[in-house]
């Protein structure tokens, strides 16, 4: 797996917006001989050699940085088996909002009926009262 095309997609997002604010790395950006698909596969190797398995957004977007920044440097192996998760922030509008609210309040309202039904058919079955006779009701 070279990485998810989300994966992909955030990387050459946050590197096009860079190259528009950024003079000089628009240079570095736009040699033709670097390409997202190698810089995703050197992020990857470069993620792998460290060991860790979670990494804060700006760490992710410096070494693709530096890999556009450097002339020699090495890109490793594309990996085929790589899973990798991208944190996304979805911005829901007010409807949708209502919509939510409406289905978890039914859905909870469903799930306390459940249970009120089935706390009905579990209640312990009325035991008879066996009196035990007494030395004195003879």
């Amino acid at each position: 797996m070279k990485g998810s095309n989300h994966f992909k997609n955030t990387i050459k997002a946050y590197l096009d917006q860079r190259a528009e604010t950024d003079i000089l790395f628009s240079f570095q950006y736009s040699k033709p001989e670097k390409s997202i698909d190698d810089c995703v596969t050197y992020i990857l190797n470069e993620v792998k050699k460290s060991g860790c398995n979670g990494f804060h957004d700006d760490e992710i977007f410096n070494m693709a940085v530096h890999f556009y920044d450097e002339d020699t440097i090495e890109i490793g192996e594309p990996m085929n088996n790589a899973h990798v998760v991208v944190n996304h922030f979805v911005e829901l509008t007010e409807e949708e909002k209502q919509q939510a609210r409406k289905d978890a309040i039914k859905q909870l309202q469903n799930e306390e009926y459940n249970k009120m039904k089935q706390s009905a058919t579990k209640k312990a079955p009325k035991q008879a009262i066996i009196s035990q006779p007494s030395l004195f009701d003879f």
